[in-house]
């Protein structure tokens, strides 16, 4: 795919600094380094996002995200690790080629912020929006 940065990475028509790769797996440091370390790690078949990948894709991609973290933890000195990815637009995919974002952490004043908002539960709810989706097929 010739508009997508990440295709051009993987071709090698753009530079990036890798930090593994394997037939079917690259992953190379984020340009916007969030924190140091910033990883991206990408399939090398392209698919929009992960909500698109099949099983086998997919398990390629995710058998190498805990081994890459690691090492990025371990050579950075980080102290945690946020494996983050987005889905489409609104949840702030901004490049639409599946990437998974592995973002050391060293501090919590560091520049990534993450943060959940919690809400009273209502089980009754819970249990017919769980019902839902268990029975809804692909």
């Amino acid at each position: 795919m010739t508009d997508c940065i990440f295709c051009n990475i993987i071709a090698g028509e753009i530079p990036a600094a890798k930090v593994y790769e394997d037939e079917g797996v690259l992953a190379f440091l984020d340009i916007s380094q969030v924190t140091p370390g910033h990883t991206l790690v990408v399939p090398k078949k392209h698919f929009r996002n992960l909500l698109e990948m099949d099983s086998v894709n997919s398990s390629l991609l995710f058998e190498q995200v805990p081994q890459i973290a690691r090492k990025i933890m371990k050579a950075t000195g980080a102290t945690g690790m946020n494996i983050i990815n987005n889905n489409e637009e609104v949840a702030g995919q901004t490049v639409f080629h599946t990437h998974i974002h592995l973002a050391p952490r060293f501090s919590e004043k560091d520049d990534l912020k993450v943060t959940f908002v919690a809400h009273e539960p209502n089980f009754e709810e819970l249990g017919k929006l769980a019902e839902k989706i268990a029975q809804t097929k692909e």
